[in-house]
C-alpha cells in the first residue's frame, strides 16, 4: 500500500492509494480516521494495516491534482543520513585508504524537506545546490541493539528523497558536512510511503536519478557498502 501526507482546503491531511483507476488517486483517511492526527501517528499505534483494508475496501476522494503534497512524514523525530553509501560513488572520494568500516551518519532537519513536486529554494549564499537520488527508510517502532537478522521487522515503509546539498557548504568543515545539507526548502521527500508488502526493503532495488530527463544516476542496493539490515542495527547501538 502506498500512503502520503497532504494539504487540501488548507487542512493537513494523510490518506492511501487508490489504484483501481485509471490513475491513482486519494482516499483521505483523515476523515474516516479521526483518532489519528497524522501519517506518523498511524505508524506509531500500529495501524498501517487496518487502514491498508479501509483503502481498499473505499472509494477515492481526491485526485493527485486536488492536493499539495507535503514531506511523506511531515513531522518526524529524526532523519538520520548516510554518506556516500553506493560503492561506485565513494570511488569518487577514494584517496588511496582502504573502503570505510564504518558508515558516515549525519543528521538534516525538516525544516530542509518540502513534498513531492514543491519548489525547492537555491539559498542566496550559494549558487551550488545540487541533487542526489536517494532511498529513504521509514522506521516504525523503537528499538536498541537490533540484530541483523530482526532489522526488516523495525521498516514501516520506503520513500524516495531528492537530498538537495550545497556543495561548496558541504567543504567547510573537514569531518562534518551538515552545513550543506540542511539550507531551508533544499530537498524534497515523497510522493508517498510504499508498505514492505508492496515493495520488499530487502531486495535488489534500483535507484535512478534524471535531471531534466537526463539520466545521472543508476544504481541498485546491491552496491551498498552498507547494507539497510546493517545500518538499522548500527544505528540502534546510539539511538532508538
Amino acid at each position: 500500500m502506498k500512503f502520503l501526507s497532504f494539504k487540501h482546503d488548507g487542512q493537513d491531511s494523510f490518506g492511501g492509494i487508490n489504484e483501481s483507476g485509471e490513475q491513482p488517486a486519494i482516499v483521505n483517511l483523515s476523515e474516516r480516521s479521526s483518532d489519528l492526527s497524522d501519517l506518523r501517528d498511524v505508524i506509531r499505534n500500529d495501524r498501517l494495516n487496518e487502514l491498508t483494508e479501509l483503502v481498499q475496501s473505499s472509494d477515492a476522494d481526491l485526485s493527485l491534482d486536488d492536493v499539495e503534497l507535503v514531506p511523506t512524514i511531515p513531522n518526524p523525530e529524526k532523519i538520520i543520513c548516510i554518506g556516500v553509501n553506493y560503492a561506485n560513488r565513494n570511488a569518487e572520494y577514494k584517496d588511496g585508504s582502504d573502503l570505510p568500516k564504518y558508515p558516515s551518519v549525519f543528521m538534516r532537519n525538516r525544516e530542509s524537506l518540502v513534498g513531492h513536486k514543491q519548489d525547492i529554494m537555491n539559498p542566496p549564499e550559494s549558487d551550488q545546490l545540487d541533487y542526489e537520488g536517494e532511498i529513504v527508510l521509514v522506521i516504525g517502532k523503537e528499538g536498541r541493539r537490533i540484530p541483523e537478522t530482526e532489522a526488516h521487522n523495525y521498516i514501516a515503509g520506503m520513500t524516495i528523497m531528492n537530498e538537495g546539498s550545497v556543495r561548496d557548504y558541504l567543504r567547510h568543515a573537514k569531518f562534518n558536512v551538515t552545513q550543506g545539507k540542511n539550507f531551508e526548502r533544499s530537498g524534497s521527500l515523497g510522493p508517498w510511503m510504499v508498505t514492505p508488502d508492496e515493495l520488499d526493503p530487502m531486495g535488489q532495488l534500483q535507484v535512478i536519478t534524471r535531471v531534466n530527463g537526463e539520466e545521472r544516476q543508476n544504481d541498485f542496493t546491491d552496491n551498498l557498502m552498507f547494507p539497510f539490515r546493517f545500518l538499522i542495527s548500527y544505528l540502534s547501538h546510539f539511538t532508538d
